[in-house]
């Protein structure tokens, strides 16, 4: 079912390295193209292109975009109780490790009377999208919605696709988390025109348009953020996801191919790579994967997304190989099933799942970690969703006279360097008389 790529014997490059890594880079520019248009189309035409958009990919006619009021509080009602506790738990895990993620304003004297202060302001207004199609993202509502509330955002507003079997409504799972998080303005609309409305606005839904989009979901998700990006701030692009495993001959296979069917199960694009310099181990892994993924309840989608090219299972000659690999892929989700796992030198991955009882499912829910995180090989440069997305660092300068007197003759010197007479001319008038 899944590929074998085999590394050994051959001294890689970086970008030999890169060049190996495997990706499904066709569907990618298709998504960008579809995605690019979508977003236009609802700048353009608002809540018309909206409607058409929700007819023509989730099968909704007719259905309120603006969730009333209502909605919210029946759904938190009639929310199981066991899967409201469950959100609950995850709130507080992600809300303390979310606080942690603030830096302290802090102030820096440089000479008497000059100062330079450091404070994090948050963003005034954000859109949070939570996918909504193959799968119900309860557990990305707190994803999204805890870390902008501890960051300070006045404004939250949610979007996620109406669904056909409950009339054209966002799935109650979902409203019922938003309720739970106090978010109030939630609308009925999906993938890349949810964000194109988060970016440009819809006037007819009292949509005002946003700071920041953040949130996971498909590659046009994904692609859409990009679409909007400049006019509007984004996380990382969260698009279909990837696990890649590092393991050696200690690891269980059992344990390995549940974690590759886990990620596989999201999506017929998601990413599964194991990388190991353990034949044995791969071979075992293989017979795993046929037989578990015959027995899970997504199997066609699990089978479709492992066969796929971004999927495959990585030979290597050694351990220092299967880091230099991993580091070039900069997945999403890392495991380490290694005896010495030596989390460190992995400084390219979303987030990090050291050892057989840390599973990326378990980041998925309750670890207190944010499942928000980059895809694509953007984690060479970009980080997760935290509470440090919706905050801007800001510099307070405060100089009185005597200080700006000291350094007065540097800036005029700089300022003539730089053929920029009036920027020296600037200082020197609080001086003259």
């Amino acid at each position: 079912m899944m590929r074998t790529i085999d590394l050994r014997g051959r001294t890689l490059s970086l970008a030999e390295l890169l060049d190996s890594v495997p990706r499904a880079e066709a569907a990618r520019a298709e998504a960008f193209a579809a995605a690019a248009r979508i977003v236009d189309d609802v700048a353009r035409r608002g809540e018309d292109a909206l409607r058409e958009q929700a007819e023509q990919f989730d099968g909704a006619t007719g259905h309120a975009i603006r969730v009333p009021a209502a909605h919210l509080e029946e759904a938190l009602e009639t929310l199981d109780p066991v899967v409201r506790s469950a959100l609950e738990a995850a709130i507080v895990r992600v809300r303390e490790a979310s606080a942690a993620q603030v830096p302290a304003p802090s102030t820096t004297v440089l000479a008497p009377g000059a100062r330079v202060s450091q404070r994090w302001q948050p963003v005034r207004r954000v859109g949070v999208y939570v996918p909504g199609g193959k799968a119900v993202y309860p557990s990305s509502v707190v994803m999204n919605v805890v870390p902008a509330q501890v960051a300070g955002v006045q404004q939250v507003a949610l979007a996620s696709p109406p669904q056909r079997e409950f009339g054209g409504r966002v799935h109650p799972v979902i409203l019922a988390a938003a309720r739970l998080l106090g978010v109030d303005e939630v609308y009925a609309m999906g993938g890349a025109g949810a964000i194109g409305a988060f970016a440009h606005g819809v006037a007819s839904l009292r949509l005002d348009p946003v700071d920041v989009v953040t949130g996971p979901g498909n590659n046009f998700v994904a692609a859409a953020k990009r679409a909007v990006a400049g006019r509007v701030g984004t996380d990382a692009e969260a698009g279909a996801t990837e696990i890649l495993i590092v393991a050696d001959d200690t690891a269980d296979p059992r344990l390995v191919a549940a974690d590759l069917i886990s990620q596989a199960e999201h999506d017929e694009q998601a990413a599964a790579v194991l990388v190991t310099d353990s034949t044995a181990l791969a071979d075992a892994v293989a017979q795993q994967v046929e037989a578990m993924a015959d027995a899970t309840r997504h199997r066609e989608r699990v089978k479709t997304a492992l066969a796929g090219p971004q999927s495959a299972i990585v030979l290597v000659d050694d351990r220092a190989t299967a880091t230099a690999f991993s580091n070039a892929y900069a997945p999403e989700h890392l495991e380490l099933h290694l005896d010495d796992p030596r989390p460190e030198e992995f400084g390219n991955a979303g987030a990090v799942f050291v050892g057989a009882h840390s599973p990326v499912s378990l980041g998925d829910y309750l670890a207190g970690s944010n499942h928000v995180l980059p895809t694509g090989g953007q984690a060479r440069y970009a980080s997760g969703l935290s509470a440090a997305t919706f905050l801007r660092p800001q510099q307070v300068i405060e100089y009185d006279r005597a200080a700006l007197s000291e350094v007065r003759d540097a800036i005029v010197a700089l300022a003539e360097a730089e053929a920029l007479p009036a920027h020296g001319e600037a200082i020197t008038a609080r001086f003259e008389g």
